[in-house]
């Protein structure tokens, strides 16, 4: 049997400072660790993927640890570390929120937070998905939350804030956890790609950090996936291919074909881009998107704005050099109305054309008033 594990778990990270993106929060929980101001109740915040419970897990371990390093982190060799890395620790407890939401469930924890730690000075709560609670569950759990025995420290995870009771958020620490910056996220698998030696592109880790949308977790599974499609050979090309994802190619050309008012040229692109199986719909999220990105670089001050490799920011920058800003304030308009009426349009493929076709006939258009 195969002892492969997936990079998710095999670099699930150990200690705070291995915590990807999320520093403002990890060295908020360190400092209240290190100066003894720890709080009762904590409440986890932030969208799927971006280090909640693995946060949580390691703030479990550290309270715990009977020889914190220098650095307020866990030493993993101490018998409190040792237990919680074997998976056997019973002063950590782990609850489900979304498959352990009734009374009851809620009851049997309550009987748990009454027994005092067996190692350390602390039994901490871990309640996942903590918004999945029944009311009532949420209102046997809250007398217990008020008023907790001084050895048990809780700490929820969510992805819904707004279905927590008030009284519940009242009664914790909030820490928002925002999405991981594809730099970081990059810069990570970057990290994970020298260990396993695998061939990395840098444009093909942006790829995967954009498809990712600020989940770590949703990157390494992507990561894993191409990596095992390109046999450890990951390329640009290989992940435009895996994830059908245009190529930023496409879209410089479209605005060159604009700029000069060439519409059969950019009628014969967009061909080819359905013919490599991408809809529409995607076409004009992502030409609206490049837009975006070249009105952004008509001032170098905001050029770093652009999450996209140092070389396309350069195409970028001398593509923005050359087109008006109107003609892409038009051009953004033009492409929103179309984005609204796409999915109404009976002929979506004619809907695009005409866009299109109206796209490269800006730069006429404007020359027309200027002369007149």
């Amino acid at each position: 049997m195969s002892n492969y594990v997936v990079s998710a778990r095999k670099y699930r990270p150990q200690t705070f400072d291995t915590v990807v993106g999320q520093s403002a929060i990890t060295t908020t929980l360190k400092n209240a660790i290190k100066n003894d101001h720890l709080a009762q109740a904590f409440l986890f915040f932030g969208s799927r993927g971006v280090g909640k419970t693995t946060t949580a897990r390691i703030l479990a371990k550290t309270i715990n640890c009977l020889n914190l390093s220098e650095n307020t982190e866990p030493c993993n060799n101490c018998e409190s570390c040792t237990s919680f890395n074997e998976g056997h620790s019973f002063n950590i407890l782990e609850l489900d929120a979304a498959s352990n939401n009734s009374v009851d469930d809620i009851r049997n924890l309550i009987d748990q937070v009454r027994i005092a730690p067996q190692l350390g000075n602390h039994k901490i709560f871990i309640i996942d998905e903590v918004h999945m609670l029944s009311q009532s569950a949420f209102n046997a759990f809250l007398k217990t939350l008020e008023e907790p025995p001084e050895h048990a420290v809780f700490i929820l995870a969510t992805t819904e804030k707004h279905k927590i009771l008030p009284t519940i958020l009242s009664r914790c620490q909030i820490f928002d956890f925002h999405r991981i910056q594809i730099e970081d996220i990059v810069g990570h698998l970057k990290n994970i790609a020298q260990k396993e030696s695998i061939k990395v592109d840098d444009k093909a880790l942006h790829i995967i950090g954009q498809k990712a949308d600020g989940a770590l977790r949703d990157a390494l599974s992507i990561f894993d996936q191409i990596a095992s499609f390109s046999n450890n050979n990951l390329t640009y090309e290989a992940v435009l291919e895996n994830l059908n994802v245009l190529d930023y190619d496409y879209y410089f050309k479209l605005v060159e074909f604009a700029l000069a008012s060439n519409i059969a040229e950019a009628l014969l692109l967009y061909d080819d881009i359905l013919s490599k199986g991408f809809d529409g719909s995607q076409f004009l999220i992502g030409l609206s998107e490049h837009l975006r990105d070249l009105l952004v670089c008509k001032d170098p001050k905001t050029v770093d704005l652009l999450d996209v490799p140092a070389d396309i920011k350069g195409r970028y920058s001398e593509q923005a050099a050359q087109t008006e800003s109107e003609f892409i304030l038009v051009a953004l308009d033009l492409i929103r109305d179309t984005e609204i009426n796409y999915r109404a349009s009976k002929n979506k493929r004619l809907s695009v054309e005409i866009c299109l076709m109206k796209f490269c006939s800006i730069m006429a258009n404007i020359k027309k008033e200027v002369v007149s």
